[in-house]
């Protein structure tokens, strides 16, 4: 019989409805429950996509003996970190805080006041590699509850107390200046692997956000060297097992050094972010591999990720049948020199183990290899290559796929509308713009309600219970922005601004400047969660930062720009510290140094051949942050077409910042010189 979880809308909770656990969604009313039965709260938290989550899930909460200890002794609830990444933030902190690490699944014993007093992650069935069973956990977890209850509440009260003192340095509210940013560069340069690309050592991620800053830096400063390791890590993880050979996309992380196994998860914001690095990089070096891996990964999340209802799903899942009816990490991309023959024959099978490093031995588990593609001195056949893609891609097609978490979450929207409106421009490719649309229409229709308040989450047309956090807010502003200066048209610049106004009465602190992960009137936790560093995402702080700045320069306002510059503040302490980890809040800085610049265009419809050139022109400009506006002239679209008349009844591009206008210009190639092109 389903427990409480089967009329939610979180894939991951529904994967768990039908558990012999009596599980409870986050409410009041469970921790009334826990209160009223005097029971100590076990809370869970994972995502779908999660593997130890599945391996966790279905080893004890799967297991009859497991769920009767638990539904007798503990009032059970399951929490989706992706749905509730503010709950997840909270306890993840006093995980951390206790045990110096962290994780999904997250595993915390809580009072019925919420108040944490036990932690931990995945525990196995049984006692291994010096870590206690599940069993052995609840039963010492209830013999505290029952027989030393005052002992609990005092560990309770003070993590609590703990967790209030942890506050953050701001730095003040000054922005970075070329000092904090060549220091920042520095100890990236510091943590660099010059042999592999990316920074530090396994496991590894994309450095998404670092890699945005060192674009902006060499646009900025000329910086050869930001240049080259934004440029040879986009190399070696393009070339390495962690993107996909054959569909496009990136997996979560590499579990070596060297980018050639992956966690095979693929997230919709990495991709979102790793698809406009590519671009972007094209954009500075005219790179042929990163337009391909641009253009692959949008369509990657067109083709795989996109739902019926015009938004992206979350993820795609690390394991999948492996044909005999087991679920197998990376089952559905690996390959066999065996299997090669089979799709192949035994020619192509030879050529195609070369090309993408097939080993006898294998890379990965079993024999089986993840496909690369190794640095060598061979020459291939593109034709031929590309036959064999095909025929592998269409033979994967016929295993079992991973599975789809179908969630839409606002702020992986927004940064997926950015990627594809920006790819889709740079490379003439309107689909994709369209694509970026579509999400966008569904994030207005769906997600905004009629103040612009924002739902987190919605799946199959039904939104969501869970309020919007700081990072939806800033994201989704972000990704209008960029539809914004694409389409030229300037409902997605009014759109931004709404949502922006958000930003500043209900998450920003008046006194500070700093921002809050969630709103002032959201559900109250033991603490209110705050979290300006960039992770596997833009955090929402920086991203709010960044969306401020450019909102700030296509209106001229000054209180946007006052909390950009304010909330940038906080880059100004971590950045000389933790580059790594404030890669977004880095690359806003840039900007905020630069300006940024503000672009007008002017002429006719975009259907006109010299307009579109001069649009074009001005988006391709690598000035960091630059914002750009197209319209007729005499158009009220954007404030930053007023009184930009066409000079010689041509198409005109207007070029300003810090107050400052250049000579308006009808040349394309003086605009490419004006934007550092």
């Amino acid at each position: 019989m389903p427990n409480r979880l089967a009329h939610e809308t979180s894939p991951y909770l529904l994967q768990h409805a039908d558990n012999p656990v009596d599980w409870w969604p986050w409410s009041g009313e469970a921790f009334e429950e826990a209160r009223r039965a005097d029971k100590p709260v076990l809370l869970s938290v994972g995502y779908s996509s999660c593997h130890w989550c599945h391996v966790m899930a279905h080893e004890s909460f799967e297991d009859r003996g497991t769920a009767d200890y638990l539904n007798e002794h503990f009032v059970n609830i399951k929490v989706d970190r992706e749905e509730r990444p503010d709950v997840d933030a909270v306890y993840m902190e006093a995980v951390q805080a206790a045990t110096g690490q962290g994780g999904w699944p997250m595993t915390v014993f809580l009072t019925p006041d919420a108040e944490p007093f036990y932690f931990g992650t995945y525990f196995p069935p049984e006692p291994r590699h010096g870590m206690p069973s599940f069993r052995q956990v609840l039963q010492g977890v209830r013999q505290a509850w029952e027989t030393r209850r005052e002992e609990v509440g005092d560990v309770a009260g003070k993590i609590v107390r703990d967790l209030a003192q942890r506050e953050i340095d701001f730095g003040g509210t000054r922005t970075p200046g070329p000092e904090e940013l060549g220091q920042a560069l520095l100890g990236l340069t510091r943590e660099y692997d010059p042999r592999r690309g990316g920074f530090g050592g396994a496991p590894k991620f994309p450095p998404s956000m670092v890699l945005e800053f060192l674009l902006r830096h060499h646009a900025r400063t000329g910086s050869e060297g930001a240049l080259q390791m934004a440029r040879d890590t986009c190399e070696r993880m393009a070339r390495g097992g962690i993107y996909d050979q054959l569909g496009g996309g990136f997996a979560r992380y590499s579990v070596d050094r060297d980018w050639v196994v992956p966690h095979f998860e693929k997230m919709l914001y990495d991709n979102a972010l790793l698809c406009r690095v590519y671009a972007h990089l094209w954009r500075t070096t005219g790179s042929d591999l990163a337009r391909r891996v641009a253009l692959e990964t949008a369509d990657f999340m067109v083709r795989e990720l996109r739902t019926e209802e015009g938004g992206f799903a979350s993820a795609l899942d690390a394991d999948s049948d492996d044909g005999t009816g087991r679920h197998v990490e990376g089952a559905y991309y690996v390959w066999t020199p065996e299997q090669l023959r089979d799709v192949l024959g035994p020619e192509d099978a030879e050529l195609a183990a070369q090309y993408f490093g097939v080993t006898v031995e294998g890379t990965f588990e079993h024999g089986s290899s993840v496909l690369q593609l190794p640095q060598q001195d061979s020459v291939f056949d593109a034709e031929r290559i590309a036959s064999v893609r095909r025929r592998l891609l269409g033979a994967r097609a016929g295993r079992p796929a991973p599975g789809r978490d179908d969630k839409v979450v606002a702020a992986w929207n927004g940064l997926v509308i950015a990627a594809l409106a920006e790819t889709g421009a740079y490379f003439d490719r309107p689909d994709l713009v369209e694509a970026a649309v579509g999400a966008a229409d569904l994030l207005v229709r769906l997600h905004m309600d009629e103040h612009a308040g924002l739902s987190r989450t919605s799946r199959d047309g039904r939104v969501g219970a869970n309020a919007g956090v700081l990072e939806d807010y800033a994201d989704v502003a972000e990704g209008f922005l960029a539809l914004a200066s694409v389409t030229g048209e300037g409902v997605w610049l009014d759109f931004a601004g709404l949502l922006l106004d958000h930003v500043l009465t209900r998450f920003a602190d008046p006194e500070s400047g700093s921002l809050y992960d969630t709103a002032a009137d959201a559900e109250k936790l033991i603490r209110r969660p705050q979290d300006p560093t960039d992770n596997a995402a833009p955090s929402g702080w920086t991203a709010a930062a960044g969306a401020l700045l450019a909102y700030a320069a296509h209106t001229g306002s000054e209180a946007h720009r006052t909390a950009a510059e304010r909330a940038l503040g906080v880059v100004q302490a971590l950045g000389p510290r933790v580059p790594r980890f404030i890669g977004w809040g880095l690359a806003v800085a840039e900007a905020a140094l630069d300006g940024p610049r503000e672009v007008a265009v002017v002429g006719p419809s975009l259907a006109d051949e010299a307009a579109r050139t001069l649009h074009r022109t001005a988006l391709l400009g690598a000035a960091p942050g630059a914002v750009v506006a197209y319209g007729v002239p005499g158009s009220d679209e954007f404030p930053l077409l007023a009184d930009r008349p066409l000079v010689g009844g041509a198409p005109t591009a207007y070029v300003c910042r810090n107050f400052t206008c250049d000579a308006p210009t009808t040349d394309p190639e003086r605009l490419r010189v004006a934007l550092g092109g």
